[in-house]
């Protein structure tokens, strides 16, 4: 590789967050070390009918504890980096790129939206010849396919438009949509753009018909698990881009296995029909937003002193959906401007899903098989030849890449057939991992086990923009599904604490600990929900008197966790209200997604039940955008989900009232005021939640059905825990 005299990117860590993250631990802990010192103390002091109580608190104060404990990783050293493609070789001297993009539903994922991604990805600013684009189509849709074709006519004129003038948003669809800042009102340029977008239009009508005509049969065959392979050639001019449409085979009768499944396919039929050294994964609704990313991400792949151990290049997600007050997290703020920056400072980020470019020699895991003889090669990749021929490193595929013969699609349809991967190691050790349901976290974690690094960079102008989850139903849906991939790993011969940390830094291993047992959060959220309230009810102290040196100990780290959260919030652009929204979501979801995503993963591992995987549905519906910008709560979800997080409100507010009587009535006060403090502050954050249930008459209210149910359910539980508390 060659070496360059003026470095290709540079780094800054930040010092300052440093010292607050390390200052803070330290008081943390310390102060942690006397509340376990205070439970320990006290135990065998409490009389029996306060012991289980005690002993469930207890428990839960020490499982918040310890995945804090693993959440110092992201705040050890975070780093920020920086880049510089001008200082890159000539565009002849540049590798070739696949990119790679998974879609599963056209009814889930708009094809239009789809088909703007693949535009935009066709438009990097990137020699053409050297960027091959493969879209996968699980559901196997005529619509998609039809689409695919439409954007190769499109494309003709759309790219020498984006080069010729250098536009920035090279997404069609944003850049008609919204207003160009770059240019003067030069005559012949907006004579252009209009022609353009004249032909865009005529491309989305068409894309618009084919959804029409072909929706009565896509309703009954898309996402289906029972399809043949279809691999079509659909651009193979010189001058653009390489695009190719890919519907692997699915049978009811093989494991398909989700986006890693699709993942691999592409990553096989790339193989054997350009074998890029570099590819770049993303989501379907992910489109590029600024035409410099490969070229951002190559200052990285081309540093001689961290390319032989690089394995891949994360952007952040980001939305353009995203309203000012958020109220759902959807912009997964603390991922994408907290974890990431800690985890750069270490040996990388987590591998996250989509706007990844990465090495292919990383995922082929080549030192394994150095020497190795074509009977062991065959038995870990399969048993094409050319795809073992495109083992070499930069070996260039014998069947020549543009040509769309039937030799290259029928080898190109074997590597996409559901039985290719039988009796090979696809999915454990090469490609993408299949063990969990976040395939992303899983391969990154392998990688990061095998030695590999990562780097996280995120340039000023997002890279990437992509559709995020805008309702409650969706967000709670997605939540339990990631939660049941963490949790399968957790739980696995993988988990990070126990695996990761003889194959990695310490640090980096509770850092992917920590996202593994994130879920678990739902134990001692559910339990400091309900458990002091109840005692609250019954007259049973859980918290050090007011008079007590402890009582400070309990108010501190209360205090001291909140003042973090909001400290880190403000520090990445938030707002009090960003940190009172994520507060309150990450309550809702702890009762709810984590708990049911926690619940699949362990009966999934007791073999009472089967992995599952629902697209999220991209499809925005008017009434609920329209109250996610407004701020406001839309309800409309299963009643499993809401009466979980209705029936702790319900609870809580008799627990508060009784509280504040016993506190005014019974001069308890000193004994209860805690238990009071918690039950006000679960309500006062979950606010639109009682908002939900006595005050709104709106259709995104929650039902008077589930409001009756959850009370019906909270009368249940409160005599019952009051039985079991009088049993002693």
């Amino acid at each position: 590789m060659k070496e360059y005299s003026l470095p290709l990117h540079s780094s800054s860590v930040h010092k300052l967050s440093i010292i607050i993250n390390r200052s803070h631990a330290l008081l943390h802990c310390i102060a942690i070390a006397f509340l376990i010192y205070y439970r320990l103390s006290f135990l065998f002091q409490q009389s029996k009918t306060s012991l289980l109580p005690w002993l469930l608190v207890f428990a839960s104060e020490l499982l918040l504890s310890f995945i804090w404990c693993l959440g110092i990783a992201y705040r050890w050293r975070p780093i920020s980096r920086s880049v510089f493609p001008e200082r890159l070789p000539e565009d002849d001297k540049l590798p070739a790129i696949d990119v790679l993009i998974c879609t599963a539903d056209p009814y889930k994922e708009p094809t239009l939206e789809v088909m703007n991604t693949v535009l935009s990805a066709m438009a990097l600013d990137y020699p053409p010849q050297k960027l091959n684009v493969y879209l996968s189509d699980d559901g196997g849709s005529s619509i998609t396919l039809l689409g695919m074709r439409a954007v190769s006519k499109f494309a003709r004129w759309w790219l020498p438009f984006c080069k010729s003038h250098g536009i920035k948003t090279i997404c069609p669809d944003d850049y008609f949509s919204c207003p160009e800042e770059d240019y003067s009102h030069d005559l012949e340029f907006l004579a252009e753009k209009q022609q353009i977008q004249e032909k865009y239009e005529m491309f989305r009508e068409e894309i618009i018909q084919a959804r029409e005509k072909g929706g009565n049969v896509d309703k009954r065959t898309s996402n289906s698990k029972d399809h043949g392979s279809v691999v079509e050639v659909i651009q193979k001019n010189e001058k653009m881009s390489r695009l190719v449409y890919v519907s692997r085979e699915k049978r009811p009768s093989h494991p398909h296995h989700f986006k890693a499944g699709a993942l691999n396919v592409l990553l096989r039929v790339s193989g054997v029909m350009s074998n890029s050294p570099y590819i770049l994964v993303l989501d379907c609704d992910m489109y590029c937003n600024d035409p410099t990313s490969a070229k951002q991400a190559m200052c990285f792949h081309l540093d001689p002193n961290i390319s032989p151990s690089l394995a891949f290049v994360q952007f952040p997600q980001r939305f353009r959906n995203i309203s000012q007050s958020d109220i759902y997290d959807s912009m997964i703020r603390s991922l994408f401007w907290i974890y990431w920056y800690g985890l750069d400072g270490l040996r990388g980020p987590v591998l996250s899903g989509t706007n990844f470019y990465m090495k292919r020699e990383s995922l082929y895991n080549y030192s394994m098989y150095k020497g190795v003889d074509l009977t062991e090669l065959k038995n870990s990749f399969g048993t094409s030849n050319e795809l073992l021929k495109s083992l070499q490193v930069n070996n260039r595929p014998s069947i020549d890449s543009r040509d769309s013969s039937s030799t290259l699609l029928q080898e190109a349809k074997l590597l996409a057939s559901s039985a290719y991967e039988n009796n090979s190691k696809w999915g454990e050790e090469v490609g993408f991992r299949y063990h969990s349901l976040v395939e992303d976290y899983f391969t990154g974690f392998k990688l990061h086990c095998q030695g590999w690094k990562s780097v996280y960079l995120t340039p000023t102008r997002p890279q990437f923009l992509g559709t995020s989850t805008t309702n409650l139903n969706d967000v709670l849906i997605q939540t339990s599904r990631w939660s049941c991939g963490l949790v399968e790993v957790g739980i696995s011969k993988f988990c990070p604490i126990i695996y990761g940390s003889s194959r990695m830094s310490i640090l980096q291993s509770m850092g992917y600990a920590e996202l593994a047992f994130f879920p678990f959060y739902c134990f001692p959220l559910w339990c400091l929900a309900t458990v002091p309230q109840l005692c609250l009810l019954n007259g049973i102290p859980m918290y050090p008197n007011v008079s007590n040196s402890f009582f400070n100990i309990f108010i501190f780290i209360f205090a001291s966790a909140l003042l973090k959260h909001l400290y880190e919030v403000l520090a990445s652009g938030g707002s009090v209200r960003t940190w009172r929204n994520e507060q309150r979501i990450w309550m809702i979801k702890s009762v709810t997604s984590y708990l049911y995503g926690t619940l699949d993963a362990f009966m999934e591992k007791l073999g009472l039940t089967k992995a599952s995987f629902l697209p999220t549905n991209k499809v925005e519906d008017d009434e609920q955008v329209k109250r996610y910008q407004m701020g406001v709560f839309d309800f409309r979800t299963s009643t499993m989900l809401l009466s979980p997080m209705v029936t702790i409100i319900v609870l809580n507010m008799a627990a508060f009232a009784c509280g504040v009587y016993r506190m005014m009535f019974t001069g308890e006060w000193e004994k209860m005021v805690l238990q009071v403090v918690l039950s006000f502050y679960i309500l006062i954050m979950n606010y639109a939640v009682i908002e939900g249930m006595l005050m709104r008459n709106d259709r995104g209210r929650i039902p008077p059905y589930v409001t009756l149910l959850s009370v019906i359910i909270s009368g249940v539980f409160l005599s019952l825990g009051s039985v079991i508390l009088n049993m002693y």
